[in-house]
């Protein structure tokens, strides 16, 4: 099922160890390190899991540039991540854990965020779900006005399931079902002039559907179940089985996550709420997010072999290599391309954003007599072979593949992207490589150009200096 998860990303540290001891500085446990581990939190929960049950997600978040970020798109291994310019760090949630018992937890960049930008694959990755899950953990990105206009022109004709936060943004009105958990509905019921001490989960839930004007409203209780109020009228209670619980963490991600599955699946509102609370219920039993498995990543192997000097008649079978290591691990392929003659600002911004789209960024280069007949006798400036270990210095690039021919259809070929990256002001449908693309289910996408940046603007103001 093609799943697109709108949110908020957070970063889960994970401190593990044992305390036998205390500390002579102060009456505190000293905790012996057993293991660090880092996991998307928030909606790259939502993601990380549904990536894992099979299904094809996109996250529409916003992703800062600094390490916990990088730490962020490696967790996110198999989900196709699309996201705006950065502008807050990285939200992170440190856990010290003694054994399966959290001790103490501390927060940082976890100050408001102003609301971050979308962008036109953003925007259309909402547009095209099958369904659609709303991740709200109050950073801004459900304030967006873009995405926010899109997200109500789908919820006529695609399942939308929108998980709120108290510092978050209301559901558009007509989505398919709200879940917020009993204190937040409380709260909210509270805000909205109803008396906490005489209100119930279900009143809760029928002043909040009229309030958002959702199609329904299901109350999460944690171990009691959930609550569910149509807009026909009827309440159903939705009893969870028994679980022993050591962590509660991500129990609502997987319940939001697995009602849109089976709301895709046609299963009529009430079922579906059903088996998604034993969803969750499972998900708890097996330890919760802590214990979901690593994410998959590329061996050592690869990634060397993707950095090894460049040979036009030998290296595209390292991009093809690293392309099919990432899909057999279940992430996405990100291809782009060009003549990257004098490499500048606008070339590194483009392939950046390109590489946040995936789980690897390959880049179709132009041999040297591929661009003088597209530029003429006096280009390139700057050899095929530098120009390959320029890019391949780039933080962002993993595979540089060279061809010879005028357009990379044959190297697309070969490499079978999921998503070709092309900088400019047109419409995705309107590159010629996207017939090419589409053979094999990938698809097209544009990001935004940048105007005075360019290699003829850079070569001529170079001219002027020599």
């Amino acid at each position: 099922m093609r799943i697109t998860v709108v949110g908020d990303v957070l970063l889960d540290v994970d401190i593990n160890g044992a305390a036998t001891r205390l500390s002579p500085d102060a009456p505190v446990p000293v905790v012996d390190v057993a293991g660090i581990r880092r996991r998307a939190g928030g909606a790259g929960l939502v993601a990380t899991v549904l990536a894992q049950d099979g299904h094809d997600v996109t996250l529409v978040t916003a992703l800062s540039d600094d390490d916990g970020a990088s730490h962020l798109r490696r967790a996110l291994a198999g989900v196709s991540v699309l996201t705006g310019e950065p502008l807050a760090p990285t939200p992170t949630k440190t856990r010290v854990r003694i054994g399966t018992h959290p001790m103490v937890r501390f927060d940082e960049g976890c100050a408001p965020a102003p609301v971050p930008s979308s962008t036109p694959a953003m925007l259309a990755a909402i547009a095209s779900a099958e369904v659609v899950v709303v991740a709200d953990y109050g950073r801004g990105i459900t304030a967006n006005t873009a995405i926010r206009a899109t997200l109500a022109e789908v919820v006529g004709r695609t399942p939308v399931v929108w998980d709120p936060h108290p510092a978050g943004s209301e559901p558009v009105p007509g989505v398919a079902v709200v879940t917020p958990n009993l204190p937040e509905a409380l709260a909210s019921a509270k805000a909205g002039g109803l008396d906490p001490a005489r209100t119930g989960p279900g009143e809760a839930a029928q002043h909040l559907r009229e309030k958002w004007q959702s199609g329904a409203v299901l109350v999460t209780r944690g171990e009691h179940g959930a609550v569910l109020f149509e807009a026909s009228g009827g309440t159903v209670a939705i009893p969870a089985p028994r679980t022993s619980v050591s962590d509660p963490c991500g129990a609502g991600d997987r319940l939001a996550g697995s009602l849109a599955v089976y709301l895709g699946l046609g299963l009529e509102l009430p079922e579906a709420a059903a088996r998604a609370v034993e969803d969750a219920s499972a998900f708890l039993a097996k330890g919760g997010a802590a214990a979901l498995p690593e994410a998959p990543g590329v061996s050592p192997a690869v990634e060397l072999s993707s950095r090894e000097p460049i040979r036009a008649d030998s290296h595209i079978h390292d991009g093809v290599q690293l392309a099919q290591t990432i899909r057999d691990a279940g992430g996405t392929v990100v291809a782009t391309g060009g003549c990257f003659d004098l490499l500048h600002a606008g070339h590194a911004r483009t392939l950046a954003a390109a590489r946040s789209m995936g789980d690897c960024l390959v880049v179709c280069l132009n041999s040297d007599e591929s661009v003088r007949r597209l530029k003429g006798a006096h280009r390139p400036i700057v050899s095929v072979e530098d120009r390959a270990e320029l890019l391949l210095a780039l933080e962002c690039v993993d595979a540089v593949v060279i061809f010879d021919e005028d357009t990379p259809e044959a190297c697309l070929t070969g490499i079978r992207p999921d998503i070709w990256v092309k900088g400019g002001d047109y419409e995705p449908d309107e590159l010629p490589e996207a017939r090419v693309v589409a053979g094999w289910g990938g698809r097209c996408v544009t990001v935004p150009f940048h105007p005075a940046r360019s290699t003829s603007g850079l070569a001529a103001a170079l001219a002027k200096v020599s």
